[in-house]
């Protein structure tokens, strides 16, 4: 494979890395590289009992990833809540990804506290790593890589891209921008808009969590099909300093070029569960018996052995 094949790929994958780290694309080696460098965050994955083997991409193995748009910290020990978090499986052997909405209030063991939280409040305890683990306590599978953007970087992202396109359900107004019925155009700021109201859809957070599902497909299809040199240098710019992945170069690679037609066949799904409100705070109960069933699905999904 030839040098300019080799910067085409890498920075495609940069491109769509935000939503799912493969797509099709590039430009430049060295920038490439050095952006990599600059968003890699290391953490401790040995002691991880939900994934034992190591993965082999040769044998495409597959794989899951974790999404999280994080919000500003709170104070100097707070790393931030997790205000979006949406895990995906993704097996190459039928091109097909799984992608699981986790709603922000949902009631579970924090991994390392003892007590009981909000999901979203594990990042805010003990960053990426309390996160992953609480995560994968709760769906039982494991996760073995994220990808983690602020929601500065969510809209720079979408304005680079051109925008993107979404069918909206009914009409509703957020924070002063209105979205009418049908096939909207929408900027990075509307993206965010029409990914976050929840309030005003009758469904609640369900709600939400189906647009932000219809907004990451979206970002990823647009993503995967990016191809102008200034596009390119936008990218890069939004990605250094807003994005964070345990991803390595190497295994950028490796998906690209082994995962990325499973881009093309997405499933979504919902955790099912009843809200309630405790001490005037809201939390979401899962149904055990529904997530149950949800954790065999991506357990079959990823091909893990009992």
């Amino acid at each position: 494979m030839g040098t300019e094949r080799k910067k085409k790929i890498v920075l495609a994958i940069i491109t769509t890395m935000g939503v799912l780290v493969i797509g099709a694309g590039g430009y430049i080696w060295q920038l490439a590289t050095s952006t990599i460098a600059n968003i890699q965050e290391n953490i401790d994955r040995k002691n991880s009992e939900m994934r034992l083997e190591t993965i082999s991409f040769e044998e495409k193995d597959p794989i899951s990833v974790l999404l999280m748009g994080v919000d500003d910290p709170i104070s100097r020990q707070d790393f931030g809540r997790s205000d979006t978090l949406l895990l995906l499986t993704i097996n190459p052997h039928d091109e097909s990804v799984n992608m699981v909405s986790i709603p922000r209030d949902t009631h579970t063991s924090l991994r390392g506290e003892r007590t009981k939280g909000k999901i979203s409040h594990a990042h805010a305890l003990g960053g990426s790593q309390t996160a992953i683990r609480t995560v994968e306590h709760f769906l039982d599978v494991p996760v073995d890589y994220y990808v983690k953007a602020n929601m500065d970087s969510f809209v720079d992202m979408v304005d680079v891209l051109g925008g993107i396109e979404v069918e909206n359900e009914f009409e509703f107004t957020f924070h002063g921008m209105n979205y009418p019925e049908g096939k909207l155009s929408l900027n990075g700021e509307e993206a965010l808009g029409y990914a976050r109201m929840r309030h005003e859809d009758p469904r609640g957070d369900f709600g939400r969590q189906l647009r932000q599902r219809e907004v990451i497909e979206a970002v990823i299809q647009k993503g995967s099909n990016i191809s102008t040199i200034t596009k390119f240098n936008g990218i890069a710019d939004v990605i250094e300093g807003n994005l964070k992945t345990n991803l390595s170069i190497e295994e950028m690679w490796n998906i690209q070029s082994k995962y990325k037609n499973a881009i093309h066949h997405i499933k979504s799904h919902e955790i099912k569960g009843e809200g309630k409100k405790v001490d005037g705070k809201y939390l979401y109960d899962p149904d055990d018996e529904q997530l149950e069933k949800l954790s065999q699905t991506l357990k079959d999904h990823l091909e893990l052995e009992e």
